[in-house]
């Protein structure tokens, strides 16, 4: 551990026995707080979760799940200004606009940190009706762009490992053979020009484009596919290479310090100044959009999700740990995004298969404390279910209006098996393709909806989900 190590961990110590007491959550006798972090990687859903679940919390006729809205415990929700300044606000009014008109588009997927600020005037009922008055609740939304979470794992990576591991994830992925040949014919020692450094940057971002486009998860460094104001900065200027042991002002030895550079500077103040103040988190997942990409894609995903929940801080919250540990995670869902492109009656399938993909995840996040639970859910329905002759008999399909063309159209995936094992068995193995096995997704648009008053957008299981992450804080 050297010397910058020692002294971040200490100032940090320092912050969270300062954030601990100083913040309105953990105050007596102010308005409770709940931080909510949604997270997932590219094109599971995050803005449509965040946007649907404000609507729908705010309108709560949909939400029969949310023990607090059948009640009526919940008197009103209304947005407020965020605590944080420096953040930019999630346009929720953009997105739901964008969902809810006559003809309804899909949103831009995330690309920068964002913050909302939900309130809920709150009346307690049964035995602390009586004792307790209505009460706000703040709920704090902060969405975090995808391709930057798999980044906290290389926290505890040396550039020589990452390099080899991201070598060898290279190997049969797209445009990696054409990264790997350009690799074959640098040498890392030879001394430092730009041009050289800048090229193979450029390349390897290329191929992280690529295997992202084809259905692949793990593909760091996040910045490289979402740069934002980095681009062109040396920080992002650096790639795999092979070796470890370059000689000084070498090619090698540099890309070794940027990567260091890139965990320092860009890493570890987005994990401190945001994932470390989250007191429940949802994990969206594109469990369908992995088997229909294959074997490789599915293992792909299993081992990107251990790696992401490796960095967060499961447990439960208390004053006393909140001074001494800072806050930890006590709810973590998994969730299984775009059930609604299943007939209701794979959702178990596609449930038992996210509880079987993400296990070692969740064993991790139990093992620490934190409850956690796995679901499939569709923040906005897009499809209805249909039964539908077949010349094998009666087929249950879902009929929804085509993205690309507009049309109307009735799909059927593909049966889900019922042992999970029966697609992880062969991901593991690497296995090339599914054998018998034939598992396609389709893309939907939204669906035309009319709300009614106090109605918000069609969903399967936001209210479970909400019930899950907040229900007991209401």
């Amino acid at each position: 551990m050297g010397l910058f190590d020692i002294t971040e961990g200490l100032l940090r110590g320092m912050g969270n026995v300062t954030s601990a007491v100083t913040r309105p959550v953990t105050a007596p006798f102010t308005d409770p707080v709940i931080r909510l972090g949604v997270t997932g990687l590219s094109r599971a859903g995050k803005t449509v979760f965040i946007t649907s679940l404000v609507a729908n919390l705010m309108d709560r006729g949909r939400m029969p799940q949310l023990r607090a809205a059948a009640s009526g415990a919940i008197r009103t929700a209304y947005l407020q200004p965020q605590p944080d300044d420096t953040l930019p606000r999630f346009d929720y009014e953009t997105y739901l606009a964008q969902l809810t008109a006559p003809e309804p588009s899909w949103p831009e997927g995330t690309r920068q940190i964002s913050e909302l600020r939900l309130s809920l005037r709150v009346q307690p009922t049964g035995f602390m009706a009586g004792l307790q008055g209505v009460r706000t609740v703040h709920l704090d939304i902060v969405d975090y762009p995808g391709e930057w979470l798999l980044d906290l794992a290389l926290l505890d990576q040396s550039y020589a490992t990452w390099s080899k591991a991201a070598l060898a994830r290279a190997d049969g992925r797209p445009s990696g053979d054409d990264y790997l040949a350009l690799v074959a014919q640098t040498d890392p020692d030879r001394p430092l020009e730009e041009a050289t450094a800048r090229s193979l940057a450029q390349a390897y971002t290329v191929h992280l484009n690529a295997a992202r486009a084809a259905g692949y998860s793990d593909c760091t460094p996040g910045r490289f596919l979402l740069p934002g104001d980095l681009a062109g900065s040396p920080v992002l200027t650096f790639a795999p290479l092979p070796g470890g042991d370059f000689s000084r002002g070498s090619l090698g030895r540099e890309m070794g310090r940027r990567f260091e550079s890139y965990k320092k500077n860009v890493v570890k103040p987005f994990f401190r100044d945001h994932f470390a103040r989250i007191d429940r988190q949802v994990v969206l997942v594109d469990v369908l959009g992995a088997i229909h990409n294959g074997p490789r894609a599915v293992d792909d995903l299993r081992t990107a999700m251990a790696d992401i929940l490796s960095a967060f801080n499961p447990g439960r919250n208390s004053f006393i740990s909140r001074i001494f540990q800072g806050r930890r995670v006590e709810k973590i869902l998994f969730a299984a995004t775009k059930a609604d492109h299943l007939h209701h009656t794979q959702h178990p399938q596609l449930t038992a298969i996210t509880q079987a993909l993400l296990r070692e995840a969740r064993d991790r996040a139990d093992f620490a404390g934190a409850q956690t639970a796995a679901m499939s859910i569709a923040a906005l329905r897009t499809t209805v279910e249909e039964t539908v002759e077949h010349r094998d008999g009666p087929l249950d399909v879902v009929r929804g209006r085509l993205l690309d063309t507009g049309k109307q159209a009735a799909f059927y995936p593909g049966a889900l098996p019922e042992d999970p094992q029966h697609l992880l068995a062969p991901a593991r193995a690497g296995a090339a393709d599914w054998g018998e096995g034939d598992y396609k997704v389709m893309r939907f648009a939204p669906a035309p909806t009319t709300l009614r008053p106090g109605e918000g957008p069609p969903h399967i299981r936001l209210d479970k989900a909400a019930e899950f992450l907040i229900g007991d804080r209401l």
